[in-house]
């Protein structure tokens, strides 16, 4: 019985344990969150870079943009930043951020990078494809598109879903750089932190429910064994 039961703990503490990995793993992707982004109206997009390396840091991250008009950076201590245009028709194709010397993301931390732009396609999603650059010389791009099955790619390019635009015809976000522009990036922060806070709860609470259903199923078992 007991024998029974110990196997019973073991195996939902390894599915556990072994989802929990798992969403770690996920989430070490480049990733971008903008809050209440609506199509055609401008927002704050927040870039969440992570270091997968073990031994070198994060020196520089670029992010394709879809022809932006309007795409200003959050002061970074630390970084330099570039937006790049198109000659002619003056829309934002690129942003680039880059550490100064002896500055970088190190192996284990990830940063935070923010943007003001607008105004977004007006499409139901869209990509920024990104790559990221390591002291050590590594580029790694982050711009695979989901598979045909739907199924997540091993370096995803950063997508962003938006709402349909609201009935003034613009987007939450202010086009501006200042106040409001500042409360969203803390917005846009906080709202992720609490995301990946949920994953985490949701997985152990997941794993105590198997324990407690492990040792439901002992009990049972030595109600009709006594």
């Amino acid at each position: 019985m007991n024998s029974l039961v110990s196997r019973a703990l073991f195996t939902a503490g390894a599915a556990g344990c072994a989802m929990l990995l798992t969403a770690g793993v996920a989430s070490a992707h480049v990733t971008v969150v903008a809050p209440d982004a609506e199509q055609g109206g401008y927002s704050v997009l927040t870039f969440r870079v992570p270091t997968e390396s073990e031994t070198a840091s994060t020196t520089k991250v670029s992010v394709q943009l879809p022809g932006l008009k309007s795409a200003r950076t959050e002061p970074l201590p630390g970084w330099t930043s570039v937006v790049d245009k198109d000659p002619e028709s003056q829309l934002a194709t690129s942003v680039t951020w880059t550490a100064d010397p002896g500055v970088g993301v190190a192996p284990g931390q990830f940063q935070q990078f923010v943007l003001s732009a607008g105004p977004l396609p007006e499409e139901e999603e869209v990509s920024f494809a990104a790559a990221q650059t390591y002291s050590d010389g590594e580029v790694v791009n982050w711009d695979q598109k989901p598979a045909d099955d739907g199924s997540e790619p091993e370096k995803p390019a950063p997508s962003l879903t938006l709402a349909a635009a609201s009935e003034d015809g613009h987007g939450h976000g202010d086009h501006s750089a200042g106040s409001s522009g500042a409360s969203e990036s803390s917005e846009a922060s906080d709202d992720s932190s609490t995301d990946d806070t949920a994953r985490w709860l949701g997985g152990i609470g997941l794993v105590l429910g198997a324990l407690g259903a492990a040792l439901g199923i002992g009990a049972t078992i030595r109600g009709r064994r006594s």
